[in-house]
């Protein structure tokens, strides 16, 4: 008689628990407010990308806004979108994604994120395998797009200060970064380059790009590595002494060694340099 008495308990409780599950809140993604996603054409080479625009709180008609501009926007919506909300309020700031129309399988043998090998880097693998795979070298197409469909589809919908543009990249986005810089410096009159994930080969290349660069950059240029990035740090300082070298008294270099990886200096890495950018905005 007990046994048949558990027995009866234990399928109860059984009912009662998959009735109170049938019962729980269905669940639903968390949408980061005042975000639109917006697709957008790179109408030169037929590539689907998304834009992720964030209007400020105090967004208006009548005003024009900054806007910042970046790279590898899944990665980085969350914390530029924390950081602009409480250090620059008035801000627009528009992710660029990843190539959103690329071939399915390769997306989900590399991830999402493929495209950024391609549009960041500034020349070809030696590698003939990577370099059939991944296609490395087009940040001149990629500078392209954003000059020719990126930029002018903001300036042309939203109240945006052309003479406010600011670009911000982190590793392959920093590298991507200074390309802009040294070969069409107007695009931005800030550039936030954080830990660019520069090789040693790369330093010709960029000597060559600055000899190019005749012109004044009228810039003003944030640069930062980890403290425990000696390779990458020691490229970097050889960049920003390539940089020093062209005595433009229109640059305006700010190098900071911010405490950490190349993964965990991020978070500092974007909270400092938007302060750095509030700052200018305030002098």
């Amino acid at each position: 008689m007990k046994g048949f008495n558990l027995i009866t308990l234990v399928c109860g409780l059984l009912v009662i628990t998959a009735f109170a599950q049938d019962k729980q809140p269905e669940s639903k993604a968390l949408e980061l407010p005042r975000i639109q996603v917006v697709p957008i054409t790179d109408t030169v080479n037929d590539r689907q990308y998304d834009l992720f625009i964030k209007l400020p709180e105090g967004y208006s008609d009548t005003t024009r806004h900054p806007v910042i501009y970046y790279t590898d926007a899944v990665w980085h919506v969350e914390m530029l979108s924390g950081a602009a909300e409480y250090i620059m309020e008035d801000v627009i700031l528009v992710g660029i994604s990843w190539q959103t129309d690329l071939d399915e399988a390769l997306m989900q043998e590399v991830g999402p994120q493929v495209s950024r090998y391609r549009d960041y880097s500034m020349k070809e693998s030696s590698n003939q395998e990577h370099q059939a795979k991944y296609q490395f070298g087009q940040a001149d197409k990629h500078l392209a797009f954003i000059r020719n469909d990126v930029i002018p589809y903001m300036e042309n919908n939203y109240r945006t200060n052309p003479e406010n543009r600011t670009y911000f990249g982190y590793s392959m986005g920093g590298e991507f970064g200074i390309y802009i810089l040294l070969s069409q410096p107007d695009t931005f009159n800030n550039y936030i380059l954080g830990s660019p994930s520069l090789r040693g080969d790369d330093i010709p290349d960029l000597a060559a790009l600055n000899a190019k660069a005749t012109n004044n950059l009228n810039a003003n240029v944030f640069i930062s590595y980890g403290s425990q990035e000696e390779r990458l740090g020691a490229l970097a300082e050889q960049l920003i002494s390539l940089l020093r070298s062209r005595t433009d008294q229109s640059l305006n270099l700010n190098p900071v060694v911010i405490e950490g990886s190349h993964q965990t200096a991020f978070p500092l890495t974007a909270v400092r340099s938007v302060t750095w950018l509030s700052d200018l905005a305030k002098d």
